[in-house]
């Protein structure tokens, strides 16, 4: 699987907001979501976790902010900071974080 449209992946997910791990590199996951409008519960993690908004935007509240994530940008949600997929975020987010989590 050397080359994968991660859009056209993404589309042809079953299910909008369920990631799927597409491949593992360095000791990381490459995961991807299609975002559907919809939030999402907030989550903690124990470590750092590489949210790139391939197309679309992700709205993620974090510590009472609301971050706007858009096409072609990175976020890094830090270990322990909850986050959460926030209302009328869409499109495709690739996630990055360890393998194992």
């Amino acid at each position: 699987m050397p080359l994968l449209d991660l859009v056209d992946a993404a589309h042809g997910l079953p299910d909008a907001r369920k990631s799927r791990v597409l491949a593992q590199a360095g000791g990381c996951n490459v995961k991807i979501l299609r975002m559907d409008g919809q939030p999402s519960p907030a989550e903690t993690h124990d470590y750092d976790e590489a949210l790139i908004v391939l197309s679309g935007a992700l709205r993620l509240p974090v510590h009472g902010d609301a971050v706007e994530v858009a096409a072609g940008s990175m976020y890094l949600a830090p270990a322990g900071v909850p986050h959460a997929v926030a209302a009328g975020s869409h499109g495709v987010l690739m996630i990055v974080d360890p393998v194992g989590s």
